[in-house]
């Protein structure tokens, strides 16, 4: 009897991660089902399909065969079969999801941490212990810097890729 490999967290977060990616496509697919295809769609499924041809899935044959079918489609719903068997088109695939605020809740986490440090810190300064005050206000202080360059990171790029 073959030995079963033990499930790891970070298989099952994949795992989720990817059906949850996969549900979306899926409701995507539904929502626009009956709505008709623009010229525009039609390119980017002809595009796909190309695609598919030149990295081997498709011969060419079955390529004529798919876009016939795509040009005798008039909904999204008559796609189906041109791409059964195929990944799914990109007209389908969500826009990427932009960085929540969770990175920001994390901080104000961080700063509620890191408060009572900075507080004795402050004490220990007030009555002359210097080097107390340095062991625990510093490194609070350093830990509210780096989570808030952690927590801001997304916008900096964000600033960094638009230009301004």
């Amino acid at each position: 009897m073959a030995e079963r490999r033990p499930v790891k967290p970070g298989d099952l977060i994949g795992y989720a991660t990817a059906a949850g990616q996969e549900a979306r496509e899926v409701a995507a697919r539904r929502r626009m089902v009956n709505i008709r295809l623009t010229d525009e769609e039609r390119r980017v499924c002809t595009d796909e399909l190309a695609e598919q041809f030149a990295i081997g899935r498709l011969d060419e044959t079955e390529l004529h065969r798919r876009v016939d079918l795509l040009n005798d489609a008039v909904t999204h719903g008559d796609l189906e079969p041109v791409f059964a068997g195929l990944p799914t088109p990109s007209l389908y695939k969500p826009a990427p999801r932009k960085p929540g605020r969770w990175r920001w809740a994390a901080f104000v986490g961080a700063v509620w941490v890191a408060l009572p440090f900075a507080l004795l810190g402050l004490v220990f300064l007030v009555f002359g212990r210097e080097v107390a005050a340095a062991i625990f206000g510093l490194p609070a202080l350093a830990w509210v810097f780096f989570t808030y360059r952690w927590a801001s990171r997304p916008q900096r790029e964000e600033r960094r890729r638009s230009g301004t």
